[in-house]
């Protein structure tokens, strides 16, 4: 499946399948879109801005004022121009797997090229919040693009990317780690003999010291676009706080619904510290592969961060795609793949039920959320597995036969 023609073809259909008449509700669907990534609260952030008012003053606009100054000035904001953005940054995201395929690999181009691309064009997880035109998609593509260029040895781009990947999602903040380690090393698969990281960690200090410039800058850019610090609380302090309880996807919002108030600053500390605890446990054992860190802590992001989409998993389920040497030590592939299937049937007709038709109530539609969450740790247990087994008995003159 060459991606010369496969790439062009699948980006052509999804720009035709945006540009027609789609329900206005998409945007507004709360598992598309979250309160720092809807297209509704974006319009109406800017509307705001280019009338002279503040938009971080009334509680509504949680994105981040790079978003403001693009939107503002240089790009469009009509449907038909929004749609071909959105669409366009999908395909640069779809490339940008590719190039880390390619990288991993040390090919400039393979058979699996195209097909590798069509995993993340047609992941509907994917597509759906690109019709929805969150702003996830920009996420995701900063997210790959960040991978792609540590993994090519593009040292400031890889930085940049990243700090714009920061700013527009605190919780990004997961990947540093392995980036930095990607960037000392090489995105090639050692799963299979993995060895302790030879590179020299120095090295990290004018990286880190020139990622730390970039994303001042960025903070003072931000900061001169909105006019005060306003928009710190608003929008990075979103996911520490809690303070917009709209449903989404995740296990944060209805946890806190029911949270009684003097409760509430404790769990907020436990909930943010557990995303943290994982970031070096992870990063220590898969030391001889960071691609693959990133990769495990991309999909624990998905489930556990404070206002995912599906966009979350949907990334990370699209990346299974660039480690094919698991796939054989995977234990629970139908499994998982059929929790998938049923939550993504079930939680639009929950969510349809609860809000729309009025017959449902808030558990039907968190019951669901919480097999979805089931199904996101499924497939990240059982790939942290598969990148473990896949060395049990090299180098020591032994197999397991039977576990």
């Amino acid at each position: 499946m060459t991606s010369g023609v496969t790439i062009p073809a699948l980006v052509a259909g999804r720009l035709l399948v945006s540009l027609l008449p789609l329900p206005d509700a998409l945007q507004h669907d709360h598992q598309l879109s979250s309160p720092l990534t809807s297209y509704s609260r974006l319009q109406e952030g800017i509307y705001l801005f280019k009338n002279g008012i503040d938009p971080y003053s009334g509680g509504v606009f949680r994105h981040s004022p790079l978003f403001l100054s693009l939107f503002s000035t240089l790009l469009p904001t009509s449907r038909v121009t929004s749609s071909i953005l959105w669409t366009l940054c999908d395909a640069v995201g779809a490339l940008a797997l590719i190039r880390i395929w390619r990288a991993r690999q040390r090919v400039s181009s393979s058979s699996r090229d195209g097909l590798i691309g069509a995993v993340y064009l047609l992941n509907p997880y994917l597509f759906l919040p690109t019709l929805a035109l969150s702003t996830s998609t920009f996420e995701n593509t900063l997210t790959l693009l960040s991978i792609m260029f540590a993994s090519e040895g593009q040292i400031s781009a890889s930085l940049l990317t990243l700090a714009f990947l920061i700013q527009l999602s605190l919780p990004s903040l997961l990947l540093v780690v392995p980036l930095f380690m990607l960037l000392v090393g090489d995105p090639v698969s050692r799963l299979a003999s993995p060895a302790p990281i030879s590179s020299d960690l120095r090295k990290t200090i004018p990286m880190l010291f020139e990622f730390m410039v970039y994303s001042i800058v960025l903070v003072l850019a931000s900061t001169l676009v909105s006019g005060s610090w306003a928009w710190i609380p608003n929008t990075w302090g979103l996911g520490l706080t809690l303070p917009d309880l709209t449903p989404n996807p995740g296990l944060w919002w209805y946890f806190f619904t029911e949270m009684f108030d003097h409760f509430r600053p404790f769990f907020l500390v436990v909930f943010s510290v557990h995303l943290i605890i994982y970031v070096f446990p992870i990063c220590i054992k898969f030391q001889h592969d960071p691609l693959f860190a990133a990769f495990i802590l991309l999909g624990i992001l998905a489930t556990f961060k404070p206002y995912p989409t599906l966009s979350d998993p949907g990334l990370f389920i699209s990346m299974i795609a660039l480690f094919p040497e698991i796939y054989p030590y995977l234990r629970h592939p139908i499994v998982t793949t059929l929790l998938h299937l049923h939550a993504s049937l079930l939680l639009p007709l929950f969510h349809h039920l609860w809000l729309t038709q009025g017959t449902g109530n808030a558990n039907f539609f968190y019951a669901i959320t919480l097999v979805f969450g089931v199904s996101n740790g499924a497939a990240l247990i059982d790939c942290i597995y598969a990148g473990l087994r896949i060395a049990i008995g090299k180098g020591d003159g032994f197999e397991v036969v039977q576990e």
